[in-house]
């Protein structure tokens, strides 16, 4: 069911997609400056790209760089998470050398083959 929907939910994205496309056919001219600041550095470069093509771009550097922002945030969250990993594992290598320098073994060789650890 939830695949269904899902295949339902990208078509019409598709179809959103399509329109908006076939409505902002008309090429516009894309400058790399604004004209006073291109005349004053000699950087007059213009192409001339379908209005949809500029829409999806944008939106497309938009969310490139949203992900990437996040990605820099987040690397606080990251390397703490990967120092306190680090730290249980440690603990836990601790807590077996404790658990077996600790351990009598019983004296009862029945006693001691449900005690030992099994093997998974």
């Amino acid at each position: 069911m939830i695949r269904y929907l899902r295949l339902l939910l990208l078509g019409l994205l598709g179809i959103g997609l399509l329109v908006v496309a076939l409505a902002n056919r008309a090429p516009v001219p894309v400058r790399l400056l604004p004209d006073d600041m291109a005349a004053l550095t000699g950087l007059t470069w213009t192409m001339d790209l379908p209005l949809f093509l500029v829409i999806f771009g944008g939106i497309i550097v938009g969310v490139l760089i949203g992900f990437v922002w996040e990605w820099f945030r987040e690397h606080g969250h990251r390397a703490t998470a990967n120092q306190k990993g680090r730290e249980v594992a440690r603990l836990e290598r601790e807590l077996a050398v404790l658990k077996d320098s600790t351990s009598v073994p019983p004296k009862d060789e029945v006693l001691a083959l449900l005690d030992a650890p099994r093997a998974r």
